[in-house]
Formats: structure tokens, C-alpha cells, sequence
């Protein structure tokens, strides 16, 4: 499952990194086998307020109407939007505790050392399909259980998540992440107040993310040296921070297409929240292999 499958769906896949002396995304997602001492991790890569009744001094101008069905759409929009980013907050903010958490209490190692490589083909396994079944299914369930799909998913990542712990100290972790938080803000803000369209960009990123990732996996066969893996990893910032301003307008017209239909929009949420976590997660990722301190 790719990205580009995910964009174009809406669906998305789980970003698949891993982490084998180098930190790497895998896509063969979305947005992640394997030696004994360090372990491999898998993340990857959508009135008036008179009465029928109302005499005429406090009835609305037929002209206001149109200003005031305008405004209304705006604020709707605005809370639609907020809310698809609430939701990725808080499944980045569920990934961080249970990355945190598994490699406090050294879950992952004992869940490999256990079940070896196929408990890692598993994980990734589930990863995908929950991933798909939220990108597909997403609008037919009821935004409640949609909602716990997302945060299930968010967990699983973070419990792959945590490998990173393994392979780059704590304070350079703690800074990429500010770095990219500050860096996706920016982005996102600087998408939605533009006037131009973005919109015609996505078939263009998603061949260029498709080029890097047989890039990568042609780099890491031949030439796997650190100067290959800097190269692409600013490739793949600079294509993720295209695709988080993509994204983040195309949330915008996707709920501009389902005013009106509230429960529609909590679920349509979801799938937006996802795509917008995926970004976060694979910029974070490569913004932690050009900068990160390793231990």
C-alpha cells in the first residue's frame, strides 16, 4: 500500500520505517528483518434571529442574508477544520505516551525477542489493515468507533515508534520533534490563508514520493552510505512538507463538499486527521535522520 493510494482514496497506509543502524522509511507504509541487539521498527510512511412573526424593525435585510449565510459557512468550515486537527493531535499525542511507555518498560524488545520476526511481520500486518480500514471505512462508521479505529492505530505506531529511543538520544529526539511541530505548524498555516490552489500539486508529489522511495531502496542496495541516506532525507522533508500544504487545503474543500451534513463531517474528520498524521510522522522521521544525535 502506498501514499499515493492513501491520497487518492481517501485511505491512507502506515508509514513503515526501520531501524537497522540507520532509520528508514519503508514503503514496499505507511508512514516502517531484523538483528538481535537492535531491533527493526515498521511505521510508515483524509438566520436571522427574527421569527416568521417579527415586525419589519427587527426583521434581517434581504440583503444581509447572503453576508450572514457566508459568514455562517466560514465559522462551520473553521470548526471543521479545528476539529480534523484536534484529532491528529491527539493521536501524535497517544503515540508519544506509548512510545514512551514501551521503551520505559522494554515492551518492544520483549515482544521480539519472543516472537522473532514473524511478531514483526504481524505488527506490520495489522498496522496496514487498520490503516486501510480507516481510510475506507471510515465514513460509513459512526464517527465514535471511526475515532477509536484512529487512536488504536496511533498506539500500534507508537509501539514501533519507540525503537527510535534505540538508535538516537533523548534531547535530539526532544528537538526534532519542536523543530517539526514548529515546521508543520508554519506549513499548515501558510496553506490555508494563501490564495493559490495547491490542489493540481498532488499528482505531481505523489510521483515525486513514489521516485524516492525507489530512490531509497536502490540507494540502501548500492550505496548505503550516510551522504545517499542525508540526500534523500531531505528529498523526503521537502516532499512531506509539500504534501502536509496539500493535505491541509485539501481537508479544507473536502469540508467545504460535506456542509451541512454534521455527522458526515466528524467522520470525514477522521480520515483527514489520519492523512495529516502520516505527514507529521513521516517529516518527524526524516527530520530525525539529518538531525538526530545518535546514542
Amino acid at each position: 500500500m502506498t501514499y499515493d493510494q492513501q491520497h487518492q482514496n481517501p485511505s491512507s497506509q502506515s508509514p513503515q520505517y526501520q531501524y537497522n543502524g540507520q532509520a528508514q522509511s519503508e514503503y514496499s507504509q505507511p508512514q516502517y528483518g531484523q538483528p538481535t541487539a537492535q531491533p527493526q521498527v515498521a511505521y510508515p510512511y483524509y438566520q436571522s434571529p427574527a421569527g416568521a412573526g417579527a415586525g419589519t424593525a427587527y426583521a434581517t435585510p434581504a440583503s444581509a442574508i447572503p453576508a450572514q449565510v457566508a459568514s455562517a459557512t466560514e465559522r462551520a468550515e473553521r470548526t471543521s477544520i479545528t476539529r480534523a486537527y484536534a484529532e491528529m493531535t491527539a493521536g501524535l499525542a497517544i503515540t508519544a505516551v506509548v512510545a514512551v511507555l514501551t521503551q520505559t518498560f522494554g515492551l518492544l524488545n520483549s515482544f521480539l525477542t519472543a516472537t522473532g520476526s514473524l511478531g514483526w511481520i504481524g505488527l506490520m500486518l495489522v498496522q496496514i489493515i487498520m490503516a486501510i480500514a480507516i481510510g475506507n471505512q471510515a465514513m460509513s462508521l459512526k464517527a465514535g468507533a471511526a475515532r477509536v479505529l484512529f487512536y488504536l492505530y496511533a498506539a500500534l505506531m507508537g509501539f514501533t515508534l519507540s525503537s527510535i529511543f534505540m538508535v538516537y538520544d533523548l534531547g535530539s529526539i526532544g528537538t526534532v520533534l519542536a523543530l517539526c511541530t514548529g515546521f508543520f505548524f508554519v506549513l499548515t498555516m501558510l496553506s490555508l490563508t494563501m490564495r493559490s490552489s495547491l490542489l493540481k500539486a498532488g499528482p505531481i508529489l505523489l510521483a515525486a514520493l513514489i521516485a524516492l522511495i525507489v530512490g531509497e531502496f536502490i540507494i540502501m542496495l548500492v550505496a548505503p552510505g550516510s551522504t545517499g541516506i542525508m540526500v534523500i532525507s531531505a528529498i523526503g522533508v521537502l516532499i512531506f512538507a509539500g504534501l502536509t500544504m496539500y493535505d491541509a487545503q485539501k481537508t479544507r474543500v473536502l469540508f467545504a463538499q460535506y456542509a451541512g451534513q454534521p455527522e458526515a463531517i466528524k467522520s470525514l474528520s477522521i480520515v483527514c486527521a489520519l492523512n495529516l498524521y502520516l505527514d507529521f510522522v513521516n517529516m518527524f522521521l526524516y527530520l530525525l535522520r539529518l538531525f538526530g544525535g545518535r546514542d
